[in-house]
């Protein structure tokens, strides 16, 4: 049935059709990861940079 729907479409250009399909995948699977995320975790991350640790990392070395 998806055969003779896409025949009927004309010229598609497979190309970009799979590129938007890669696309929505990579997007889906990022958005689905990152609501998985543990809110804790995410917080820790956020404040990272914000954290003056030279200290820490100059007496280590």
């Amino acid at each position: 049935m998806y055969k003779y729907i896409l025949e009927s479409a004309g010229n598609i250009n497979w190309m970009a059709l799979f590129a938007l399909l890669t696309f929505l995948f990579v997007f889906v699977t990022a958005a689905v990861l990152v609501f998985r995320k543990n809110s804790e975790q995410l917080r820790h991350v956020a404040g990272l940079p914000l954290e003056d640790d030279f200290e820490n990392i100059n007496s280590e070395q």
